[in-house]
């Protein structure tokens, strides 16, 4: 059971132990789920393994704070149990999940619990899925199948900021550019053309590829065109008559899904390009009155300013709902995913006490 009235740290540590890599999250969900409804200021709603949790005070505004319940997979040996390395103001929870994201799962568990009565109606959603395929992801299927549980003025994804504001982030689209060959035996290589030798110029072109930086709306964004996987060949004694480059393009949220891919093809004009799959990014959003009420209370908490997401987050999906969103979070996001994932515990009660703020704090005018 998830203790959500006790020490911050010690709920971060206990949702981070329950291994819950993309498509195993039912036994968090389970723990999620049951904690909450225990809370009855609270209105619990469990779909698959998403379960969400509402205020229901009446409030003229209502709020998103939402987070992913999934993790990449483990690192062998497994990189849980999590441990705390350090003391005091310096003591660093190391784990899988301690970046992206269950630290700022941990904060909205606790203070889903904590505001009974908050200044807005509050929607806590905790969700499956977000580290596979877009088609899998539960933000994206309640959007489809319970629309109504997302509405609101605005969002805050706890996604990790090491505890700043991130506004808006980059699109994503991966394509496959494919070069072709005739195929022959190694033996007798010139009755053929081999196609990974041919492969040269798609990777000569992303060598040379110079990716811009896009100022949108007070950020600048930087893009990327990077090679992110090779494949061809179909034995050791075959020239093979195929080669497939996967390329993935972060693109600033001034491009359209649409325009990013025509950019995708002018760079590899003369191959065919098979579009894999996109999402569009989501400009930063924070001219709307809502987003600067968030940015003055949680800044005045942390500090610094506001800066742009260059990853690909689901605030994509809340824009693509109409309701503003923000990235704010717990966590250097340069250590998501990697074996060395940790997170300081002095940024999980900075996020804590900065929503608190601006949560509890009466909505300007």
């Amino acid at each position: 059971m998830l203790d959500l009235d006790g020490d911050l740290v010690a709920l971060f540590r206990a949702v981070c132990d329950v291994p819950s890599v993309s498509g195993t999250e039912g036994a968090l969900a389970d723990a999620v789920e049951a904690a909450l409804r225990a809370y009855p200021h609270l209105e619990v709603v469990r779909d698959g393994d998403a379960v969400v949790a509402r205020t229901t005070l009446g409030r003229d505004r209502r709020v998103v704070v939402a987070g992913h319940l999934d993790t990449v997979p483990l690192t062998d040996p497994p990189n849980l149990p999590t441990r705390v390395v350090g003391e005091g103001a310096h003591a660093e929870v190391w784990g899988r999940g301690t970046v992206d994201m269950k630290g700022g799962v941990a904060v909205a568990l606790a203070l889903a619990a904590e505001l009974d009565a908050p200044a807005q109606d509050v929607t806590w959603v905790f969700y499956d899925n977000e580290e596979v395929a877009a088609d899998l992801n539960g933000l994206g299927r309640l959007a489809r199948t319970r629309p109504d549980l997302l509405e609101a003025d605005f969002a805050v994804l706890g996604e990790p900021t090491s505890a700043g504001l991130e506004g808006g982030c980059n699109g994503t689209l991966r394509a496959e550019v494919r070069v072709p060959g005739v195929a022959a035996h190694s033996a007798r290589a010139w009755t053929g053309h081999n196609a990974i030798h041919a492969a040269h110029e798609v990777l000569d072109r992303l060598a040379a590829y110079v990716p811009q930086e896009i100022e949108v709306d007070g950020l600048v964004y930087r893009e990327g065109m990077n090679a992110v996987g090779i494949r061809g060949g179909i034995a050791g004694n075959v020239v093979p008559d195929e080669c497939v480059v996967t390329v993935n393009f972060r693109f600033a949220p001034s491009r359209t899904v649409a325009q990013a891919e025509a950019h995708v093809r002018e760079l590899f004009d003369g191959f065919e390009v098979v579009l894999a799959d996109a999402a569009p990014g989501a400009r930063p959003g924070l001219d709307d009155p809502l987003a600067a009420d968030f940015a003055a209370a949680v800044l005045g908490v942390t500090g610094g300013a506001p800066a742009p997401k260059y990853g690909w987050t689901d605030v994509a999906r809340f824009a693509e709902l109409g309701v503003p969103a923000v990235n704010f979070g717990p966590g250097d996001p340069l250590l998501a995913h990697k074996d060395d994932e940790r997170c300081p515990v002095g940024q999980l009660a900075l996020c804590r006490d900065a929503l608190r703020a601006w949560l509890t704090a009466a909505p300007a005018a």
